[in-house]
Order: structure tokens, then C-alpha cells, then sequence
């Protein structure tokens, strides 16, 4: 597809909106919690998952040039698990379409490597095989991709790699007014953390589950979901997932309207990996049942010796 013009506006209104909407209504729903009594729970959730697709949007480039002052708008960290630091640098690496799926290069990767898998615990297998499905994925994806994540963290960080030092030193900072205002509306973080951010990242667990597969052709890799107008919004149009993929620094609120422009040649490119009624589909085809072998059945399939740095 040709580059768009729409990557020179800079306005950026839409997302201003929604930066705003997002910390506004976390800030109220926790501060009238009480009043409003059980439904600040999921209403919360999902504004965890928000604030995830804007850190998302942010590492993008939006909604202005200036990268510190982009990263200054999701400072704080209301989603407890993850530096966004972090995030932006091994997103941006997935973003390297010719590695997309691989379990060594893409970090995103949900595959592991045949000798990897064979090597795996049974525990930890029996564990991934139910990740495998969606209902699985929501309920201990979280789990197993934090576990992965800090252990992996802890190991670099030891090491003495100072930068992601100090990305885990600026998400603990950005914790800290978190921290604090939880502590003065008396929630627990306990509580919080398994209630709230938790069931924020088994949301988000949604699009991942379906946006990527293996295949022999890269462009075949990345889906498109035609979600409806709350799924959506809650991924900022992410959904559309081989359009972002196409455009990656073009603004959420344009997706849609490339998709449509675009949207023949879109699916000729991903070999129509397309999702029309959306993330119900999904839900009633693997729901309970294996997408795909944990195992990557294309990429290392032998040893790990094929894979180059």
C-alpha cells in the first residue's frame, strides 16, 4: 500500500480526548467507588485496558513529535505490571513484520521453538496448551507472560544493563502516585492488582490472541477483526491489526478509514486472516478449543541452532 498523507496531521484531537477521558475517569470511579459500589470494578478494568492501547499509540509517535513529552502522557501507571519504557522498546521490535511470530525474534511471539517445547516441563506444557485457547489465554495468559517478562527482567537488570534499569526505576516512579491514592481511598493494592489490572491485561489478551498466526508468508501472519464500536475503542482501532502493521505510525482514529479504502488489497495481502463478525467469532471457534500448536510449526522446527541474532 502506498504511505498516507494523514501521517503529517498533527492535531490529534481524538487521542488528546482520550488521554484525557481515560485518567479523568480512573481518577473518579476509584475516588467514588463506594457510591458507585461493585461496578467500579469492570468499569476500571477496562479503562486499564485503555490506558494499555495509549501507551500503545504513544510509543507510536502520538500524540505529539516530542518523544519525552509523548512518554510524560502515560507516565503514570495505573496497569501496576509493566514499564512502559519496556513495552515501547520490545514493541517496536515486533514491528520487524519478516520476524513476526518467531519465538526468538519477535518478543511478542506466543510460539515457542519445537526443542524449546520438547525440553518444556509437563506442568508448563499442560499450562500452555490451555493458554492455546481463548478462555485460557484471558484466565492465565497474564500470569505466564509476567512470569516470562520479570524473570527475563530480573536476569538483564542483574546483569547491569542500565538502561532497562532505568526504565524500571521510571515505572516505579510513575507507580508512586498510584500507590499513593489507593492508599488514600483505602483499596487495597492487592486487591487492586488482581481485580483491576489483571482483568485489564486478560482483556487485552483478546486481540493478541488472534492478531498474529504462523504461516510460511509473512504478509499471511496478521489478522483483521472487525470489532464492534466498545472493542474498538478499548484498542484504539488495533483490531484492524495487518492495517496498523501497514501504517504503523499512522493515528488510530485514520485505521478505519484506510481499512475501508484499502480494504481489498488488505485482504489479498493476509490471505483474508479476517475476522467480519468480530471477536465473538473468534470466542465461539476457540473459546475452549487449541488455536494453533504452541510449538511453532513452520519456524525452528528442529533445534534451536537455526536461529540468527
Amino acid at each position: 500500500m502506498p504511505s498516507h498523507p494523514v501521517h503529517s496531521i498533527r492535531l490529534e484531537w481524538p487521542t488528546w480526548l482520550a488521554l484525557i477521558s481515560c485518567y479523568s475517569a480512573w481518577f473518579l470511579l476509584l475516588f467514588w467507588h463506594r457510591q458507585i459500589g461493585w461496578l467500579w470494578i469492570p468499569l476500571t478494568t477496562l479503562l486499564i485496558t485503555l490506558h494499555s492501547s495509549l501507551q500503545h499509540e504513544v510509543l507510536h509517535g502520538h500524540p505529539t513529535r516530542n518523544k519525552a513529552f509523548n512518554e510524560l502522557l502515560v507516565f503514570l501507571a495505573p496497569g501496576l505490571f509493566i514499564p512502559y519504557r519496556r513495552f515501547r522498546d520490545l514493541h517496536l521490535k515486533h514491528h520487524r513484520n519478516e520476524r513476526l511470530t518467531d519465538p526468538y525474534d519477535d518478543p511478542e511471539s506466543w510460539y515457542l521453538a519445537e526443542a524449546d517445547w520438547l525440553n518444556t516441563s509437563y506442568f508448563m506444557k499442560m499450562a500452555l496448551l490451555v493458554n492455546a485457547t481463548l478462555a485460557g489465554r484471558m484466565l492465565i495468559g497474564p500470569l505466564l507472560s509476567l512470569y516470562a517478562f520479570w524473570r527475563d527482567e530480573i536476569k538483564i537488570v542483574l546483569s547491569g544493563d542500565r538502561e532497562i534499569a532505568k526504565a524500571w526505576a521510571m515505572h516505579l516512579l510513575g507507580l508512586i502516585p498510584v500507590l499513593l491514592y489507593l492508599a488514600y481511598l483505602d483499596i487495597d493494592l492487592w486487591f487492586y492488582a488482581l481485580a483491576v489490572a489483571y482483568p485489564g491485561m486478560s482483556v487485552l489478551m483478546i486481540r493478541t490472541f488472534i492478531e498474529h498466526r504462523a504461516s510460511e508468508k509473512v504478509k499471511h501472519r496478521t489478522a483483521v477483526v472487525e470489532a464492534g464500536s466498545v472493542m474498538s475503542l478499548l484498542f484504539l482501532n488495533n483490531n484492524l491489526h495487518a492495517v496498523h502493521h501497514q501504517y504503523p505510525t499512522t493515528s488510530w482514529y485514520v485505521l478505519p478509514a484506510l481499512w475501508r479504502e484499502h480494504k481489498g488489497r488488505v485482504l489479498a495481502d493476509n490471505d483474508h486472516y479476517h475476522f467480519p463478525d468480530g471477536y465473538l467469532s473468534v470466542a465461539a471457534q476457540w473459546g475452549f478449543k487449541k488455536r494453533e500448536p504452541v510449538a511453532h510449526p513452520i519456524l525452528h522446527t528442529n533445534t534451536p541452532s537455526d536461529h540468527s541474532d
